[in-house]
């Protein structure tokens, strides 16, 4: 009877996750296509790398769920026109420990709570929750890192509009050995990207 129980709760917590994750992506298009892109780009870095089908696999999910927390961020927020206040981006920047937290209670998605948490964290260890450095980040959260970024700079957003792939590029390669992975830049850039 123990085990039924515990394993149903997994289950109902599993469903839960999947319903938070369709919420996010039906009420707002633009996260739907973010994530649907930065899951193929990572798949295409893994690729790179050599990764098992199975990693691969992972990697994939993990760029599609990356921004689960954005759930809990509000729309006055997430989609704000102008620049956020330091408190409204203290707020936005919670959503890594909130998609962390959300990932975590579920055994199926446990694994990818560590990269929802990490994504943000920067080669030079000025990122965001932790301030990790270098390899101390997930190998898996320095690549939706780069793919992340690219994305959202080649995408029109209400803040901002898109930028060229040359400039987006640019700012990969400027922000290579400080905020990106240098490695992970020059794979996407020179073998997905091209």
């Amino acid at each position: 009877m123990y085990a039924h129980k515990v394993l149903h709760g997994q289950s109902s917590r599993n469903e839960a996750i999947m319903i938070l994750f369709n919420s996010l992506i039906e009420q707002y298009e633009d996260e739907r296509s973010h994530s649907q892109h930065v899951s193929s780009y990572c798949r295409a870095v893994g690729e790179h790398l050599l990764l098992s089908g199975d990693e691969l696999k992972e990697l994939e999910i993990a760029g599609m769920m990356h921004d689960l927390g954005k759930i809990t961020i509000p729309d006055g927020i997430l989609h704000k026109p102008d620049i956020l206040t330091s408190q409204e981006w203290d707020i936005m920047k919670r959503h890594t420990v909130n998609g962390y937290q959300i990932l975590k209670s579920a055994d199926k998605y446990s694994r990818l709570a560590e990269y929802a948490l990490t994504h943000h964290e920067h080669w030079d260890g000025r990122g965001y929750p932790n301030h990790l450095k270098g390899e101390e980040i997930p190998l898996y959260s320095r690549i939706i890192a780069v793919c992340d970024a690219y994305e959202a700079m080649t995408s029109n957003r209400v803040y901002k509009t898109a930028l060229s792939q040359e400039q987006a590029i640019n700012e990969l390669q400027r922000c290579a050995r400080t905020q990106f992975d240098p490695l992970i830049v020059d794979i996407f850039v020179e073998k997905v990207l091209k």
